[in-house]
């Protein structure tokens, strides 16, 4: 039985909930790190291992559809994460700080996971079937807003107070990371307790204890599922591979960015990098979302697979270009940062697509939950770890002429995977 408790009371905010983590833990920490002193591939290799957890999570989510319920592991885990985001501005001026400040981005990132997959089971729950077709677009937009907040206002907002914006108690570098640390912590306590009193009761705990042989049973049948899926090995490539250069763009672009220009960067200070690529980047994003989402529920994905793809891929080059021209003007750097975005929201709606419809069928969820492990693991994880040992060694310019050359990679394994010709 739903509660009548409305939706739009508490759907923004959960997904707002979603994206502040996991923006802190990806994006904003690779700004302030590359402030506090490391290297592009120390920066890339600790937070690549962030990522982990978002690999790993289809192993735990049974744990967490078995005891208690969503409910309370969505409030528990946004105020566990309001006081570790809380405890990294503490550590930011210790001695320590590099391994204090990792060792909680690794608690935020499991909670972060763990919070994910109890807020989109939830979401679930929590609506009927038409509610949930209804609020898909609240939902991603509030997501996009939170990145927007972290990766746009908050890094701005450092930026400002190190140039003495407000006020000289603020202005050095640690001082500046601090306050926007406690206020991502700040904002994680407030929605931790708005969410204990508007979210709805929708759920009993069926158990009151873990079976570990039960689920790891569970898991393996899902296993099984998985890879008697028609076209298997084509498909796993294909989830495997697809973002391959995005994956090895997403964390050096930011550092191209913001590094100076004889470091062969664009140099742009920490306001302008907010106001461009973390607000108008994102919102590009998520145009490019609607649009694709869009035109495949129109034409269908086989027909728009290959121009969607073409979207998420050469638009890449504006890296090469800026790189090379790395005095361009701030209009035209915004301009190809949007195109680029938007050409990755395109392109990411077809790839989203084909693994809901690959899930299709017997343990859909289950079998998505392993599809998004597979994707983040080759799409994210690992060419994030490494690209920055890559631009180290070669530089930027020469770094971005490599992706441009993994998209060769996007373009054979999406050669070879089946799709059917009405899926939209």
């Amino acid at each position: 039985m739903k509660t009548q408790t409305k939706a739009y009371f508490w759907v923004p905010s959960l997904y707002l909930g979603e994206s502040l983590p996991f923006s802190a833990v990806m994006m904003v920490s690779i700004i302030m790190f590359k402030e506090l002193g490391l290297s592009d591939a120390q920066i890339t290799l600790y937070t690549g291992w962030l990522g982990l957890p978002w690999v790993i999570k289809p192993i735990w989510s049974p744990i967490i559809d078995n005891l208690k319920t969503k409910r309370w592991w969505i409030i528990t885990m946004q105020f566990v994460m309001g006081v570790a985001l809380g405890l990294v501005a503490l550590t930011i001026p210790t001695s320590f700080w590099l391994q204090g400040s990792l060792a909680l981005f690794m608690l935020l990132a499991f909670s972060s996971a763990t919070h994910d997959i109890s807020a989109d089971g939830f979401y679930i729950i929590g609506l009927e079937d038409k509610e949930q077709e209804l609020y898909v677009g609240v939902r991603n937009t509030f997501y996009r807003i939170g990145m927007v907040i972290g990766q746009g206002g908050l890094i701005s907002l450092a930026g400002l107070m190190q140039n003495g914006t407000f006020g000289a108690a603020v202005q050095s570098v640690a001082s500046s990371w601090m306050v926007v640390f406690f206020i991502l912590g700040g904002l994680m306590l407030l929605l931790g307790l708005w969410h204990s009193f508007i979210l709805p009761k929708v759920e009993t705990p069926l158990h009151d204890k873990f079976e570990f042989k039960e689920q790891m049973l569970e898991f393996v049948e899902t296993l099984k599922v998985f890879i008697s899926k028609p076209f298997i090995i084509s498909s796993i490539f294909f989830i495997l591979l697809f973002r391959l250069p995005e994956g090895l763009l997403t964390k050096i672009v930011p550092l191209f960015l913001t590094r100076s220009v004889p470091e062969g960067g664009l140099g742009m200070s920490d306001e302008v990098y907010g106001l461009v690529y973390g607000t108008l980047g994102v919102i590009g994003l998520l145009l490019g979302g609607i649009i694709g989402g869009w035109l495949v529920s129109r034409y269908g994905l086989k027909k728009m697979l290959w121009p969607l793809v073409l979207c998420i891929t050469l638009p890449d080059v504006v890296y090469v270009y800026l790189s090379y021209f790395n005095d361009a003007s701030l209009w035209l750097i915004g301009t190809c940062i949007c195109i680029e975005q938007i050409g990755y929201g395109l392109g990411f709606a077809a790839y989203t697509l084909y693994l809901v419809t690959f899930s299709r069928g017997e343990r859909s969820t289950a079998v998505f939950s392993i599809c998004t492990a597979f994707q983040y693991f080759g799409g994210a994880m690992l060419p994030g770890m490494v690209s920055g040992l890559i631009s180290d060694s070669v530089g930027y310019f020469q770094f971005f002429l490599i992706v441009m050359g993994f998209c060769l990679i996007t373009f054979a394994v999406t050669a070879c995977i089946h799709v059917e010709e009405n899926i939209k």
